[in-house]
């Protein structure tokens, strides 16, 4: 006897609400006590800031990698071992820069910065190649053992991402062109105080084997008048003397945890969770809130709360395995400009084209403790599942309530976002970027004992919760239509 359509379909509800229902009931089993051991030793002195690089960030990473082993998290199939190690180059910069542009004495540190180089002495012709980001550009220049000069970014690429990812590529070609040396006119909406402040002083970038040793200067041109000179002059003239800086190479790592689901098919493919786990380190007496007592900048919202729901999640789902597979990324070296995630995007451990879903954290602050500000909530086919994860805790979610501020593109999501895999990023509730947010945001003051841990115990639990629903969904999201993101998409799973 045939059961009427409409039964059937009542039943397949009725089931899948009850296994809705278990799967709040696992996440329900996150402890408010375990949420607040993990971000107190996160978040503690003796980790001293967690940055990249750094004995403190080895700590938390040796942390991160035992709570998967304690949790029953497996090492990704085919590694035997949760660290995925890389290095870094540390950038000491030059003491002083005599750089003179077009017969204009251009300060250093305050309207130009040395990026990379060692020491460098030049009196000759600068010579314009636009972006200087293809032969193209290069296309009736001589520029056999001269300065280049470039405009910031791509006719395409703006974003402060881009602009950081395109000067290697840069640089190498300005070197295979026969430049000996290249300088990037700064223009664009981010201030250039920011940007300086950020690439001027000590940095670490991602280790190549394509090291440009080519001396590279930024000059703050925001009224595009160096631009303007070089675009009309038939030849220009640049002088540059310093002794640079140097380059110290270290190394870190992202952990990485497997969990198989139970469905035979649908087993194949996975969801990412991911978070960074580093932050910005010590700071300098001196410094603003920096004092001698005080100089750890602890970032307990900024990242280890995000790194916290990880750990817990993991947990959770290894006790309780959903249909798809689940991958826990720990990713280090967030802070020096989303590294550590684009470098696991370009060297997977497991086929990018068969995750369906990633659901990053990253945090600033919150400012409202009954919302989770979901980063690409409408953008990224998983709004109902969110919804209900929140819903389960008392909580309701909102997309972002600054896109002006471009939060998308400025965390690790985006490196999974430009290979097409649906990304958004699942945060502490904001809805402004307020005095709230900036009292704590990249702060000494974000410390453990400033946290509301019973909403953060909440915001664990959605999380889970969310997780799991993605991963027993039927069909994997997909990106909204029109979505920027969505021909990657189409073309990481051939859709």
């Amino acid at each position: 006897m045939k059961i009427p359509h409409i039964i059937t379909l009542l039943l397949l509800f009725v089931s899948s609400q009850v296994l809705a229902q278990n799967a709040a009931i696992h996440a329900n089993n996150i402890t408010k006590n375990e949420v607040e051991s993990h971000v107190r030793f996160l978040a503690s002195d003796e980790l001293e800031g967690r940055k990249a690089g750094y004995r403190g960030n080895d700590l938390a990473a040796r942390y991160i990698a035992e709570q998967f082993r304690r949790n029953g998290v497996s090492t990704v199939p085919g590694h035997d071992s949760y660290y995925q190690p890389f290095s870094l180059e540390e950038i000491t910069p030059a003491e002083t820069v005599d750089f003179t542009l077009m017969e204009s004495q251009v300060a250093y540190m305050k309207d130009m910065i040395m990026l990379n180089g060692g020491k460098f002495n030049y009196d000759g012709e600068v010579v314009f190649v636009k972006y200087g980001v293809s032969k193209a550009d290069y296309e009736g220049a001589d520029v056999e053992g001269k300065i280049v000069a470039v405009q910031v970014g791509s006719p395409t690429e703006q974003s402060p991402q881009a602009v950081f990812n395109l000067i290697k590529q840069k640089q190498v070609l300005a070197e295979e062109m026969g430049a000996i040396g290249m300088v990037e006119l700064y223009n664009l909406r981010v201030p250039w105080t920011a940007m300086a402040g950020y690439l001027g002083g000590g940095r670490m970038q991602l280790a190549s084997n394509k090291k440009a040793a080519l001396p590279t200067f930024w000059v703050n041109d925001t009224g595009n008048t160096y631009l303007k000179k070089l675009t009309n002059a038939e030849s220009a003239n640049i002088k540059v003397e310093t002794e640079g800086g140097k380059i110290t190479e270290r190394t870190t790592q992202n952990i990485v945890g497997f969990i198989e689901g139970t469905d035979p098919k649908l087993k194949d493919e996975y969801v990412m969770m991911t978070a960074h786990f580093d932050h910005v380190g010590v700071g300098k007496e001196g410094a603003p809130n920096v004092t001698e007592e005080d100089m750890v900048f602890n970032g307990a919202r900024d990242n280890a709360i995000g790194t916290t729901a990880i750990l817990s999640a993991s947990r959770i789902l290894a006790a309780n395995p959903p249909k798809r597979s689940i991958l826990l990324i720990a990713f280090t070296a967030e802070e020096l400009g989303l590294i550590g995630s684009r470098y696991y995007a370009d060297n997977p451990w497991l086929p990018l084209n068969k995750c369906i879903f990633n659901l990053n954290i990253d945090n600033g602050g919150y400012n409202d403790t009954s919302i989770v500000t979901v980063i690409g909530l409408e953008r990224t086919g998983a709004k109902e599942q969110m919804e209900m994860a929140t819903k389960a805790f008392g909580l309701s979610v909102i997309d972002d309530p600054a896109p002006e501020q471009g939060l998308f593109d400025r965390s690790d999501n985006v490196n999974f976002a430009v290979k097409g895999i649906p990304s958004p990023t699942f945060s502490l509730g904001f809805t402004s970027f307020d005095k709230e947010i900036l009292k704590y945001y990249h702060q000494i003051t974000d410390e453990a004992e400033s946290v509301d841990f019973d909403y953060v115990l909440k915001y664990c639990q959605s999380y889970t919760y969310a997780a799991e629903l993605i991963a027993n969904l039927r069909k994997q999201p997909k990106w909204e239509k029109g979505d920027k993101y969505e021909e990657a998409y189409k073309k990481l799973y051939k859709d």
